[in-house]
């Protein structure tokens, strides 16, 4: 219960909370958390409360508050749902809740590194099917451990930041040479980003059981990727331009602790990952290596395309963190990690167009009536997802949005 006037399943109920970073007019951003359609000015309500978080809440991002560890993560969303549910909190409150639609959101946090990793067996079989026709479609390594590739954090950018198509150098099968220019073949990966805190130091991993520690949050994430330049440059040290220009996030975070109820077990992992990353595993998903029953939705141009669901994901956030770790590289307040591109089994579950149009070969037709397979200058992208929360409520994320723009 609340004294919110909220409907029940308010996917921005009290029993979400994420944390963004907002501004109103000319004021400096500072940090809020999403309910119902409000935001609430975390650090005005705390400092009326005469409480110190009122310091980190005020800065211009979450990686102060990331900082702090998960105690204290834990501590503020209590404080908040106690402020949030008690009645006589209320006037004390209220005064602090904004409409969601009088603020401008900002990106959430200072990215401080970025990964993107490739859990999806669907996805990974899919290209592999494609681009390796007389071969497996999966390389030796991949049921071994979570491939991934280190991005450019300086490109992470907010929902709602325009994209624009990347140049670089592009060179089809049976072309003599390669040529430069604006990228033809400009696609999406439908992806779940994770916030991390609570920072490591120089040669101590993460032990798996330890992972939730420093995973504080999830957003919506957008892998733009270039396919032309991508698949000229990627031999032998994969992505670089054609993944490095622009990656959108959604502004709202939603908390680890908000998805316990969404947590489910992994679809299956054979053979067995090695010790480090063989965590407990449980039925109900209770387990240290789990996974998430997030409902994801891909819009294009207003026509939905695709609901990719995360729970099919091969490896999960935690055995992604613990091998991310295990040489003893560091983690920073604000590092953040792409899951790789969600893909099921069926088609309407794919989550990027190189998937769903088979690199072209069979063009997807949107509301509108356009024959389409790869993104033109004008088109929107907007992610969205919920999962399950306590009690039958519903976690919304919000949306991931961008509108791709002409080469420069």
């Amino acid at each position: 219960m609340t004294w919110l006037d909220l409907p029940a399943h308010h996917p921005f109920g009290v029993h979400n909370l994420p944390y963004g970073v907002f501004s109103t007019g000319g004021a400096d951003r500072r940090v809020g958390v999403r309910v119902g359609d409000h935001v609430l000015d975390l650090a005005a309500c705390a400092e009326r409360a005469g409480m110190e978080s009122a310091a980190v809440w005020r800065a211009g991002s979450l990686n102060p508050f990331l900082d702090l560890g998960r105690e204290a993560w834990t501590s503020g969303r209590t404080w908040l749902v106690e402020q949030l549910t008690n009645e006589a909190h209320r006037d004390a409150v209220q005064p602090h809740l904004l409409p969601v639609a009088d603020v401008t959101m900002h990106l959430p946090i200072e990215v401080a590194d970025y990964v993107d990793f490739y859990a999806s067996e669907h996805h990974a079989t899919n290209v592999g099917r494609m681009f390796r026709p007389d071969s497996e479609p999966l390389t030796p390594n991949w049921r071994h451990l979570p491939i991934g590739y280190h991005g450019r954090s300086g490109t992470v950018v907010v929902s709602g930041t325009d994209v624009l198509r990347p140049q670089g150098q592009r060179k089809g099968p049976t072309d003599p040479a390669p040529v430069f220019g604006p990228s033809t073949r400009l696609d999406i990966e439908a992806e779940l980003g994770f916030v991390v805190g609570s920072g490591t130091r120089l040669g101590e991993p993460v032990a798996l059981a330890d992972a939730d520690d420093h995973l504080f949050g999830v957003v919506l994430l957008n892998d733009w990727s270039a396919r032309d330049l991508q698949a000229w440059e990627y031999v032998p040290l994969g992505p670089f331009l054609g993944k490095s220009f622009a990656t959108s996030i959604s502004p709202w975070v939603v908390t680890t602790d908000a998805l316990r109820a969404a947590r489910v077990a992994l679809p299956g992992q054979d053979p067995e990952p090695l010790p480090y990353l063989r965590g407990e595993v449980t039925a109900d998903g209770a387990g240290t290596a789990y996974g998430l029953d997030v409902h994801v939705e891909v819009d294009w141009n207003g026509t939905v395309v695709s609901r990719p669901e995360f729970r099919e994901m091969y490896w999960s956030p935690a055995q992604m963190l613990a091998h991310m770790t295990v040489n003893g590289a560091t983690l920073r307040s604000g590092d953040l990690f792409g899951s790789g591109t969600i893909s099921g089994p069926a088609e309407d579950t794919r989550g990027c167009f190189l998937e769903l149009t088979w690199s072209g070969a069979e063009p997807l037709t949107l509301g509108d009536g356009s024959r389409r397979t790869f993104l033109e200058d004008g088109d929107t992208i907007t992610l969205r997802a919920t999962a399950p929360g306590l009690d039958g409520s519903v976690i919304g994320f919000g949306e991931c949005v961008g509108t791709v723009r002409p080469a420069r």
